[in-house]
């Protein structure tokens, strides 16, 4: 990493008092890990830092130290803005003044814009946490037991537990280093992997009966209507993506998620040797090559074709 983006981030932090700190929308342990490191760890040094998340925290991440402190909007006027494990602007939600340009973006998605003034970016991350486990101590800060299960958290959710093709020796020492710390390793994998209310077992159901598949793609859809009939307060799946990416005859795996804006989530995962990011991109959105997501507008049925069509060329493409 060029030293001069490290020092000038560590500059912007030692002169602002006042930070704001955002990730995207429908917000993975990656997305919580990254903001409360970074937010505890900056409020250890006497800080006045404001965590923000349009959507909130999930269920499955509420038993991290400072998860309460997330708020769903800014109160008052910040210093510096940190957008974290986002890779544009458009998937942080509509709280940011658009016109302004945030002072600092950490990130490891391929997809990422480049869209603020520090950008500190390493697409071979595992995971964005693990950026900031190697360059907290440039950014002057350090790691108590907390903020090392956030970041552990971020590096476990992302690699969905060590299993993603972009875990390396060095993911795994760094796990090793923030078990060091004092981190739970079976305790935190549990809560933000395993546990799950009933109600998105039930949700889980509903998107199982929709199963399809076809050509080496298989995909589901989970509707507003099914949400509603089981009681599921997100606006996500519930993960039932990491389910499907299991299914053994299939190269890409499919999600959508109707929304209530008249907009679908689309999340896929790809076995190596397919880049899904590519197609990503294509409607709006980024990710990795095995793991990507976009929301398109249109109603679930067009939105559907349109997506199979272009994932199933990607297919036949690499095949």
């Amino acid at each position: 990493m060029d030293k001069s983006l490290l020092n000038s981030a560590r500059q912007a932090f030692h002169q602002a008092h006042k930070i704001l700190i955002t990730s995207h929308q429908r917000p993975d342990g990656d997305a919580i890990g990254s903001i409360l490191g970074l937010g505890l760890a900056l409020q250890n040094t006497g800080k006045d830092v404001q965590m923000v998340m349009a959507d909130g925290v999930p269920s499955s991440l509420r038993h991290l130290t400072g998860s309460d402190q997330i708020k769903k909007n800014p109160e008052g006027d910040f210093d510096i803005t940190v957008v974290l494990d986002a890779s544009d602007l458009g998937r942080i939600g509509d709280f940011l003044d658009r016109g302004k340009i945030p002072d600092l973006n950490i990130d490891h998605h391929i997809t990422n814009l480049n869209f603020a003034k520090i950008n500190i970016i390493d697409p071979s991350a595992a995971a964005t946490t693990e950026i900031l486990w190697d360059y907290m101590h440039d950014f002057g800060l350090s790691v108590t037991q907390p903020i090392a299960e956030a970041l552990l958290t971020g590096l476990i959710t992302d690699t969905i537990g060590f299993r993603t093709s972009n875990v390396t020796s060095r993911t795994l020492r760094i796990a090793a280093d923030l078990v060091d710390v004092g981190c739970d390793l079976s305790y935190l994998y549990q809560e933000a992997l395993l546990n799950r209310p009933f109600n998105a077992a039930r949700y889980w159901g509903a998107g199982l009966t929709s199963l399809k598949m076809e050509n080496r793609l298989v995909w589901a859809e989970l509707t507003l209507e099914s949400r509603k009939s089981v009681g599921y307060p997100g606006r996500d799946d519930a993960d039932l993506i990491n389910v499907l990416s299991t299914i053994k005859d299939a190269d890409i795996s499919l999600i959508f998620i109707e929304q209530k804006n008249r907009t679908v989530k689309v999340s896929w995962r790809a076995q190596p040797g397919f880049d899904v990011s590519e197609i990503a991109a294509y409607f709006g959105g980024g990710g990795h090559k095995a793991a990507a997501g976009a929301e398109i507008p249109g109603n679930l049925e067009t939105v559907e074709a349109e997506v199979l069509k272009a994932t199933q060329k990607l297919i036949s493409k690499c095949t």
